[in-house]
């Protein structure tokens, strides 16, 4: 059956151009978002069964800030905008090492920046798109074939869309790049470690309020975020040379094998995911390395395409900022998809290129290989408290984001 009946359509300012989002994460909604201000109707499909409200702590600022207020965002994000905390470095115990306070960290990324659950920029970009879109839930893709006019996706319900522009915007473990692209394995460079995410339903018991604690030891790091009930949330990261052995094992079983020998919030978090292990983003971490990002009319957008992982801390901010892009390369480009498609990509690569590089040089800061690397971390971080280190991290994150 031939299926296109978004609600976009019904609405006097479409254009009647067609466009098919795969993935209703952040880098899908966003590029609904941007596509709908150029006057496309979107279809949104996502594989999971429902929204996906919940994550991690995200930051915005730099691009990503501009973006979300380009994208006309700022409006429902500020509001949720957890602000600047203080940061408490721990021992394995849970007792204090030492204390970075707010001021420090609000004076080296300034006023133009947000820090947001991951869910908070999935309801607002949601909020935003429901109101034109046709997403469909708990919807796959099982082929796509195109021509130089149009895209035909079957999805499966057996539905067919026709299409003039196919964003894959699904994730790490894209289909729609498996189909158009070739398989993960061609793409995927693994960086030896394990991320597990998750929010806490109950503040943990053995921390002050509005405090975020992070352990650091040799290949790992736990930090916990008490900001409340409903508003804090845990974040674990390892060496593992063996990622399908620990993903086999299941997010509560592997991270309390990795991390249960410590004590204070993270023995709190432990035993909150041990109980309720679905709320637990628990995945390797890898980057997509690929030479193009498109195929005719078909792009791939957010960590389907680069995904710079956690240890670069921006890829909502890049997700928000490459779908920003997309909609200016398409106003700058008209119907010629392909050259609006490479102009996007020649904009926004270089910044991908740093944001992986980036990533790769963090990994010894959320796993340190050593001892030494540990110590050597905690007078950093002792540093960074002193005027004119201060302002010397401020200007090094001011040339990061430009």
């Amino acid at each position: 059956m031939e299926v296109f009946d978004s609600a976009a359509r019904r609405q006097a300012e479409s254009s009647g151009r067609r466009a098919t989002v795969i993935g209703a994460g952040i880098a899908g909604l966003a590029a609904a978002l941007r596509l709908r201000q150029q006057g496309w109707d979107v279809v949104v499909v996502e594989r999971a069964p429902s929204r996906r409200s919940s994550g991690y702590l995200v930051n915005l600022h730099g691009p990503g800030y501009a973006a979300a207020e380009r994208l006309g965002l700022l409006p429902a994000l500020t509001p949720r905008d957890i602000g600047f905390f203080t940061s408490v470095l721990v021992h394995a115990d849970g007792r204090e090492k030492l204390r970075i306070p707010a001021a420090v960290t609000e004076a080296a990324v300034g006023n133009r920046a947000l820090s947001l659950f991951r869910g908070d920029v999935e309801s607002a970009l949601y909020d935003a798109v429901a109101e034109f879109a046709d997403i469909r839930f708990g919807t796959t893709v099982r082929a796509i074939t195109q021509t130089p006019g149009e895209v035909e996706v079957t999805l499966s319900d057996d539905t067919h869309l026709r299409t003039e522009l196919l964003v894959g915007a699904d994730g790490v473990h894209s289909r729609v790049r498996e189909l158009v692209f070739g398989a993960e394995s061609e793409y995927f460079v693994d960086l030896g470690h394990m991320v597990g995410a998750f929010p806490l339903e109950t503040s943990p018991a053995h921390m002050p309020d509005g405090v975020g604690t992070t352990y650091i030891g040799p290949g790992r790091t736990a930090a916990v975020m008490n900001l409340g009930p409903e508003r804090s949330s845990a974040f674990f990261a390892y060496r593992c040379l063996d990622p399908d052995t620990e993903l086999a094992l299941g997010a509560a079983p592997a991270l309390t094998r990795a991390f249960g020998d410590l004590g204070g919030g993270v023995a709190d978090a432990l035993r909150q995911v041990d109980a309720e292990p679905g709320t637990a983003y628990f995945d390797s971490v890898g980057q997509i390395v690929m030479d193009r990002w498109s195929l005719g009319r078909v792009v791939l957008l957010g960590d389907a395409a680069w995904c710079v992982t956690v240890f670069a801390g921006y890829g909502a901010a890049l997700a928000l900022d490459g779908a920003d892009r997309l909609g200016t390369a398409l106003a700058a480009h008209g119907d010629d998809i392909p050259a609006t498609l490479d102009a996007w990509e020649t904009m926004l690569r270089p910044e991908v290129t740093k944001r992986q590089a980036l990533a790769r040089k963090g990994i010894s800061r959320f796993a340190p290989p050593s001892r030494t690397h540990v110590w050597a971390g905690e007078l950093m971080l002792r540093a960074i408290q002193l005027p004119g280190i201060r302002s010397l991290v401020r200007r090094s994150i001011q040339r990061a984001n430009n």
